[in-house]
């Protein structure tokens, strides 16, 4: 039996088909979360700190005390190309626990980008470096390299559960995270939404009221909403 003080490593990750990794990455967060049934979205602390980039990929989980970066370093030996980092911390933090030189480690594993329930510094250098990063905060606060964590564990961030290999959809939207299990019964959901979605954007294009399109207009009627030139 293990002690709930245990913190580890964890090498090994079952990552999702990249085939359904790029098929939700098209997506996006939005499309994906209404296909996955609403479901798998972190909160909205969690924010893009840039614009116009999308990312998707197996989520490689840390677990760090507050203002302690040292298991993001431990977390870099065991990411692959693709990979997510989704770092969370034992209690709140904002302090910047990631910088410009933890992301050009990253870069050279191939991570997509860093999912962070925490804070993140040298975001105009992680801008120019092409490192994408989702964050709680932008705080300069440093942090230290001293108390253990796990990598590659259970983690909550922003209030969703993310396990190790999960898919991780990330763009301005915010962040989405859904079971690898899930992949490709979601993908082919997201397809058919962008599918419907097409048709509708060509009606609404071309002047089709949204009331008309989704036949709305029995349902105002049955909420009691009525039509007047003018209020009494």
């Amino acid at each position: 039996m293990t002690s709930v003080d245990s913190h580890y490593v964890v090498r090994r990750v079952d990552r999702a088909d990249p085939a359904t990794i790029a098929a939700l990455r098209e997506a996006g967060v939005a499309t994906g979360h209404e296909a996955a049934g609403r479901t798998g979205l972190l909160g909205p602390a969690v924010q893009p700190r840039q614009t116009g980039v999308t990312i998707a990929g197996s989520a490689i989980t840390v677990c760090c005390p507050p203002g302690d970066n040292l298991m993001i370093h431990a977390a870099v030996e065991v990411c692959r190309a693709g990979d997510v980092l989704v770092v969370t911390t034992t209690s709140p933090s904002t302090d910047g626990m990631v910088g410009d030189l933890l992301a050009t480690s990253l870069l050279a594993r191939g991570v997509a980008g860093l999912v962070i329930d925490a804070g993140v510094r040298d975001v105009a250098t992680l801008r120019e470096m092409g490192f994408p990063v989702w964050s709680r905060a932008v705080h300069a606060q440093g942090t230290v390299k001293a108390g253990p964590g796990s990598v590659n564990v259970p983690v909550v961030a922003a209030g969703r559960l993310v396990r190790p290999g999960d898919i991780v959809v990330a763009d301005d939207d915010g962040v989405l995270a859904l079971p690898a299990a899930r992949g490709v019964a979601v993908a082919e959901a997201a397809a058919q939404r962008l599918a419907n979605e097409t048709v509708k954007r060509a009606k609404l294009a071309a002047g089709t009221l949204g009331v008309d399109m989704y036949h709305l207009r029995p349902l105002l009627a049955e909420l009691g909403v009525r039509y007047v030139d003018r209020l009494p």
